[in-house]
């Protein structure tokens, strides 16, 4: 099940957060900076890489402080200007895949929207995304997808009982 709910990503439940983040897991927006102070020191150590990642690739660590126990991390380039709709692509198909791997039943995610990629075509790109997936595989069981606001969930509820991005 594939839903929009409005509230702050740091403390919805859920088993894993989904964090759009740099190829260093930095957070890609300055939104994204509010829940990293909520997910405390612990979660910045363990957030902390040697080498630059791969675009378009996921990595799970610890949720820190967080409601969540996890963070897939959606690398998605190198500054918020730099993301595409493939590269979004290629990282929420490698997050749902962790979220296999590490048998995640709910996942909270943002609108992915940075940069250059409005939040209507990062919408279409997760929802797609998230159909597809889900049509094959059990985890995750639940997708909330975060808004701020409850008419921008309204919007995104919306979006989804259409059934098509």
């Amino acid at each position: 099940m594939i839903r929009a709910v409005a509230g702050d990503l740091a403390s919805v439940a859920a088993d894993a957060v989904a964090r759009p983040a740099t190829t260093h897991l930095e957070p890609l927006t300055a939104a994204l900076r509010s829940l990293d102070d909520a997910a405390g020191p612990r979660f910045v150590q363990g957030r902390t890489v040697r080498r630059e990642l791969g675009v378009g690739s996921a990595v799970v660590t610890g949720g820190g402080d967080l409601a969540a126990e996890f963070v897939v991390h959606l690398v998605l380039g190198a500054a918020e200007d730099t993301v595409t709709t493939d590269t979004l692509r290629r990282a929420l198909e490698a997050a749902l895949f962790q979220c296999v791997q590490w048998q995640i039943g709910t996942l909270a995610c943002p609108v992915p929207a940075a940069g250059n990629l409005a939040a209507d075509g990062a919408l279409t790109v997760l929802l797609e995304v998230l159909r597809a997936h889900m049509r094959v595989a059990a985890h995750p069981a639940n997708v909330l997808i975060v808004t701020g606001t409850t008419a921008e969930a309204d919007l995104v509820n919306a979006r989804i009982g259409q059934g098509t991005s």
